[in-house]
């Protein structure tokens, strides 16, 4: 093929795909849009405006220390976040085959909802867009190549709501008042480190298991049972994370970084490693209004 026609072909082909890419990006930033905009339509009034310490009474003594260090009184409950997070996706459900992702996730925390947006780079210029939500009791898992060709869809299944319910739970240390008692949080004692959290959305019950560290910090969480996608079918195996690197953001101690893995019959599996870049809170006010971002 003479040059001139392979540069012609070349910028032809880049240029398709330029225009699939931009295509994509709108037609997924529209379905983010509806997401969003369902998520917000769930969200109910979130009583008390304010963290009282007298509800720490008769709960577990690593529970109590812990929001003794995390909560100050007084503290404005927290109606809503949202978060920015770029790190590393192990894309392999056998291997490791680990790709870079950024990340915004808005979460409502009651009724109890998120949705995840992640961009996961497979190639340079390849992204995969990603839907991880958990919106008014019902999962939904959504990944598509570009944002435009779809490689994974999942939604409204028994275990995959649960699993993303379970999903918002672990990760309320970043959204630490929604770990109160008032919020519906019942705390079971273990030993001197670890105590066990139940949350309950409509007819989804839930528990899993907190170790505080030296620090009173909650530093790992692990559930024995958690639904897995693996290829088209869900397997059950237990699901666990850690977290690091705590600092101050609104008056409240959180962690900043976090691994979380699989414990499969061939040893652990780490597949999500990330940091929190940007967090933006939104709290209750005593009137019960919720404020605007």
């Amino acid at each position: 093929m003479p040059l001139r026609a392979l540069l012609l072909c070349v910028t032809a082909l880049a240029a398709a795909v330029m225009a699939a890419a931009l295509y994509g990006n709108a037609r997924w930033n529209a379905g983010t849009t509806q997401l969003l905009n369902r998520l917000d339509a769930a969200q109910v009034r979130v009583p008390p405006s304010f963290f009282n310490a007298k509800e720490l009474a008769g709960l577990p003594a690593p529970v109590k220390r812990y929001f003794e260090i995390v909560l100050k009184d007084g503290q404005p409950i927290i109606t809503a976040v949202t978060l920015q997070h770029e790190g590393t996706l192990n894309m392999s459900e056998t291997g490791a085959s680990w790709k870079p992702f950024t990340s915004t996730q808005r979460v409502i925390t009651r009724r109890p909802g998120f949705d995840w947006d992640a961009r996961v780079m497979l190639w340079p210029g390849v992204p995969v867009r990603i839907h991880d939500a958990y919106i008014a009791g019902a999962g939904q898992l959504n990944a598509a190549l570009f944002g435009l060709i779809p490689v994974a869809s999942v939604a409204d299944s028994a275990e995959l709501s649960q699993a993303e319910l379970m999903r918002f739970f672990a990760e309320a240390v970043w959204y630490p008042t929604a770990l109160l008692p008032s919020q519906g949080v019942r705390w079971q004692a273990v030993d001197a480190e670890t105590a066990i959290a139940t949350l309950t959305d409509a007819d989804i019950s839930l528990s899993m298991r907190f170790h505080f560290g030296t620090d009173g910090l909650i530093d790992t969480f692990r559930a024995e049972a958690r639904g897995r996608m693996v290829g088209d079918k869900t397997t059950i195996a237990p699901w666990e994370g850690r977290f690091w690197n705590d600092a101050e953001r609104n008056g409240m101690r959180v962690p900043l970084e976090g691994e979380v893995a699989w414990v499969l019959p061939g040893g652990r599996k780490p597949y999500y490693r990330g940091q929190i870049t940007t967090l933006r809170y939104e709290f209750a006010t005593p009137s019960g209004d919720q404020p605007k971002p």
